[in-house]
């Protein structure tokens, strides 16, 4: 039987740079936001958080046999910036909000990979279509997230915004990574 082993890192071409995977228990601290180079341009811009997934899978030859298929959230320190001028907590929550989004959708690439991907086959006719609907919907809320928040700076909708990943998180909870 031949094993195939693929990770495919959706954020970060650097293969060996500092990464945390999301964990309930693991909040996000200034110190872990490492890169020097502001690459939003933009001088209205406090912070920046590179986060996404990586995936992986075994699959055998034979279309008929089961297949493992593992994603795991991801930030990364090398590419997350900071301006230490103007950081502050409420900042670091917006920030906090973009990984744990990041989160919320890959639970719902796993829910949908559950329902949808069971075989090698399954995964050859389904996996790229179903990561890619999945990878543009997070693509559109990440943005969508901070024009509507403009940044984190508009209080009242940020408190909306954490209540909305929070009922997300809670409702896709089943599908957190063991």
């Amino acid at each position: 039987m031949k094993w195939i082993f693929i990770a495919c890192f959706l954020v970060s071409n650097v293969l060996y740079s500092q990464k945390i995977y999301w964990r309930e228990d693991v909040k996000l601290n200034w110190s872990n936001f490492k890169s020097k180079v502001n690459n939003q341009r933009g001088a209205n811009v406090v912070a920046y958080t590179n986060c996404g997934w990586t995936y992986s899978y075994v699959k055998s030859s034979n279309p008929k046999a089961p297949i493992k298929i593992e994603i795991q959230t991801l930030f990364n320190e090398d590419k997350s910036w900071k301006d230490v001028k103007r950081i502050n907590d409420y900042v670091l929550l917006h920030e906090q909000k973009h990984f744990d989004a990041a989160e919320v959708y890959a639970r719902k690439l796993r829910k949908e990979i559950a329902e949808k991907i069971k075989t090698s086959s399954d995964f050859d006719k389904y996996f790229k279509v179903i990561y890619n609907r999945n990878l543009k919907e997070y693509q559109d809320f990440q943005r969508t997230y901070d024009r509507e928040t403009r940044n984190g700076m508009l209080e009242e909708k940020q408190s909306e915004y954490n209540r909305i990943i929070a009922e997300e998180l809670e409702n896709y909870k089943s599908y957190k990574s063991s």
